[in-house]
């Protein structure tokens, strides 16, 4: 029998080799559309130099494209992934965010090997996102969960003419998927004889997107990091903080550090003290004076720089403000008082372990 229903709706028309997890939802017609390979691009928010490039195309095109930018962003990079450690539940309140790990930076071929096993269960899985960037280079590319493969450049110009030899067109209004109403799968989710064929001989085990993924961990020795810690610096913002490190005579041993490493620094002190800060008073001033640096960049570097700094410190200082006792004095440096902003130095974290006490009290911290 006709069904009126199905007349008034379709499913948009899909190009060959599309991710298999993801599930479009059927569109009214009246509004056809069609999902076609090619990417966009535009000027990252706040920013002066860095472009944002949106890349649509097959899970084969995308494999061999990540490869080739893998290889021209520079010798060395981290490697990102992103999946749920526990089941996402439809009855919740809010969606929950998967969990984002870097790696250490390594060679970039090694990474490459190292995911060479696991290609296919990436590409398809819609429960699974990964990527690689190098700051330095101020190079990342993010193969999402959404399936969409973005990339972060201040040298869009070669960008382009490296998707112009993998023959994937510039569309200025490109169309993506996130744009309609779909859903995104976890492999188990799927049938097996809706699998693509290179992957219908995993057991449900090695399918499972939390084994493989945990295995990547292990492999490639990743630790998780808060989405606030997500962030990016264009070249000349890289250079333009070198310098500012280079002209403070206490900071000049920072200069050929990746900043955002020492961001990352920052928020691992606040989580230590958080739970256990188990070093002496030493190491204890070592981690304030790292915000100290933090925030002399902060100051020197002007806007918009200067908020996009603050906006990934902002997290990590409520936890480290909000675990600070005995406000009534301060714990300024011996060179003398620091400057009232510097609240970290309010007082003297709440789980001080034994070695810090210990200074403490000698120093003279606990006397009346």
């Amino acid at each position: 029998m006709f069904n009126q229903t199905e007349s008034r709706f379709s499913l948009p028309q899909t190009f060959p080799d599309f991710p298999a997890g993801l599930q479009l939802w059927p569109q009214a017609r009246r509004r056809p559309r069609v999902l076609r390979e090619g990417y966009n691009f535009s000027l990252l928010e706040n920013t002066r130099d860095t472009y944002h490039f949106s890349i649509l195309a097959g899970v084969a095109r995308v494999r061999s494209l990540f490869a080739d930018l893998a290889r021209s962003m520079s010798d060395e990079a981290f490697f990102i992934l992103e999946f749920y450690t526990t089941e996402p539940n439809a009855a919740d309140p809010e969606p929950q965010a998967p969990t984002i790990h870097y790696s250490p930076y390594m060679p970039i071929t090694e990474i490459l090997s190292a995911i060479e096993p696991y290609w296919d269960r990436l590409m398809h899985d819609g429960f699974v996102g990964f990527g690689l960037a190098n700051n330095r280079s101020s190079s990342e590319m993010f193969y999402s969960e959404e399936k969409v493969l973005t990339f972060f450049t201040d040298n869009h110009i070669r960008l382009t003419n490296q998707l112009a030899k993998a023959q994937i067109p510039h569309r200025p209004d490109q169309l993506l998927h996130t744009d309609l109403g779909h859903d995104h799968l976890s492999l188990l989710c799927l049938e097996r004889s809706n699998l693509p064929v290179c992957l219908r001989g995993y057991s449900d085990r090695d399918l499972d997107y939390a084994n493989f993924c945990r295995e990547l961990v292990d492999t490639l020795g990743m630790y998780p990091v808060e989405e606030s810690l997500s962030f990016f610096f264009s070249r000349k913002e890289q250079q333009l903080i070198e310098d500012i490190l280079s002209q403070h005579p206490g900071y000049e041993d920072f200069v050929e550090d990746d900043f955002g490493a020492l961001l990352l620094d920052w928020n691992d002190f606040v989580q230590e003290c958080c739970t256990a800060f188990e070093g002496d008073l030493w190491e204890y001033r070592m981690g304030l004076q790292l915000r100290d640096m933090l925030q002399h960049v902060v100051a020197a570097c002007g806007e918009p720089l200067s908020s996009r700094i603050l906006e990934v410190l902002k997290e990590p200082d409520e936890k480290f403000r909000q675990n600070l006792i005995d406000n009534r004095k301060r714990l300024d440096p011996p060179g003398g008082p620091s400057s009232e902003e510097h609240f970290w130095y309010g007082g003297v974290i709440r789980n001080a372990g034994f070695e810090l006490r210990r200074d403490l009290i000698r120093d003279g911290w606990y006397k009346p």
